[in-house]
């Protein structure tokens, strides 16, 4: 069966690219690691032949989403501006010359002071998560920069980054934190982080501090420090963000959970902890949302 649309989830350190046919169905699925950081000298069209086993079917349209997109990648997709829906990204899809290939933008969002915050692929797996575009919902994606979206009627209205997954691995691997912790698995240990963030007064920096003094005296097992550090991490993202939501109006919202099945087990945890629920959504919310913003830009039928 002949293809309708490649889609591709192109990032840092992986690229990931569909097939699919006239009615969005997935005919094939390809991953390497061809992720922009790994393409030297902007040889892009090579990795692309590469990712996909050969030239591109002729006459079948490309789109991309991603770090592919960004300042490092094949050519820069700039951001689209908050609140944004299929429309605003379908407008400001980027063309790349004599290849057939489009790339979607990222988004940008300035809070109440004026900070920008950005996202660039995330905004593609909202897009694919989306069962109902009826009503507000609220979207997380775990990762190493959290997002926190809030999206109505199909357009994502406001976000928040969060770099929960970068700090651990910087903490754990660079700084004194890390030098106690061995191998090993601690659910107790996790849950006793996340409820020390998130209890009233709960200060990262200091309670940080807990993972070497606990291990110091022996209250905190070598297998179950990065669990408890990483509970402090998580527990401390969901208590700002669970602000963050309250701020904006969306208390009693549930959380639908995007991204890597094990990540999101964890938050599930977290926020079951804090009171909040939440479900799973699609696995495969990259490839859905590049096949919506395809058919929304007119590239299929």
């Amino acid at each position: 069966m002949s293809a309708a649309l490649i889609g591709i989830d192109w990032g840092t350190s992986s690229a990931r690219a569909w097939r699919f046919d006239v009615q969005g169905r997935i005919l094939a699925e390809h991953t390497a690691p061809l992720g922009v950081q790994r393409v030297e000298d902007g040889r892009f069209r090579y990795a692309l032949k590469s990712l996909l086993g050969g030239e591109a079917p002729e006459g079948v349209p490309l789109l991309a989403c991603g770090m592919i997109g960004s300042r490092q990648g094949w050519l820069e997709a700039p951001y689209v501006d908050c609140p944004a829906g299929f429309a605003a990204i379908a407008g400001g899809l980027v063309r790349v010359a004599e290849m057939g290939l489009a790339i979607v933008p990222g988004l940008k969002y300035r809070d109440a002071e004026g900070v920008p915050d950005v996202m660039r692929g995330e905004e593609t797996q909202i897009f694919g998560a989306l069962d109902d575009p009826a009503g507000r919902q609220l979207v997380v994606l775990p990762g190493t920069h959290s997002k926190w979206a809030l999206v109505e009627g199909s357009r994502i209205e406001r976000f928040a980054t969060f770099m929960t997954g970068e700090l651990y691995a910087v903490l754990c691997e660079h700084s004194i934190l890390g030098r106690l912790a061995v191998a090993g698995a601690d659910a107790a240990a996790f849950e006793r982080g996340i409820g020390a963030s998130l209890r009233p007064g709960a200060v990262l920096s200091h309670d940080l501090f807990s993972a070497r003094t606990l291990a110091l005296t022996g209250e905190l097992a070598p297998e179950g420090v990065a669990d408890y550090l990483s509970g402090l991490l998580l527990g401390a993202e969901v208590a700002a963000a669970l602000g963050w939501v309250e701020r904006n109006g969306a208390c009693g919202l549930d959380a639908t959970l995007v991204g890597a099945a094990a990540l999101c087990a964890r938050y599930d945890r977290a926020l079951a902890i804090a009171g909040l629920a939440a479900r799973s959504g699609p696995g495969d919310a990259a490839a859905r949302g590049l096949w919506r913003i395809a058919r929304h830009a007119g590239m299929v039928r």
